[in-house]
């Protein structure tokens, strides 16, 4: 199966992980959890190479919504190309999107998901628009 990201996507930021024994399941494949994880890692590296880390004093992002589509399995031992890809920026949201793949098969993907992220002010617990750099940033 080929997956195909949304149209309007951007490639923002791109990463190898080794899979690691422990992200086994019983069924001897990479359990469901590690690629929420992976997706996890990646969006962070990607912020704090942005300096768009949360600020507990001020504002910054928060996922509301993550999804994961599982097309085939990833298994220990082997690499994890990530791909993760921004668009549709609106007032307070924009979207993020993820591609796996084992780095010896290239363009294989074998699971593809993404999240929703809305810009807060943390003090006040509340949606505020997103700065004109991150914007430009995911636009």
């Amino acid at each position: 199966m080929r997956y195909e990201l949304p149209e309007q996507k951007k490639l923002v930021f791109e990463s190898l992980m080794p899979i690691r024994w422990g992200d086994m399941d019983a069924m001897g494949h990479m359990n469901n959890t590690a690629y929420f994880r992976y997706m996890e890692s990646v969006r962070i590296d990607w912020m704090h190479a942005n300096g768009c880390m949360p600020n507990p004093l001020g504002e910054g992002p928060v996922i509301v919504n993550a999804f994961c589509n599982f097309y085939k399995q990833l298994e220990y031992p082997g690499t994890v190309r990530l791909q993760m890809f921004t668009s549709n920026p609106g007032r307070t949201t924009f979207e993020t999107w993820f591609t796996m793949e084992p780095e010896d098969q290239p363009g294989d993907i074998h699971a593809a998901g993404g999240a929703t992220t809305i810009w807060v002010d943390f003090p006040k617990q509340k949606a505020v628009d997103l700065p004109p750099w991150m914007r430009t940033l995911v636009g």
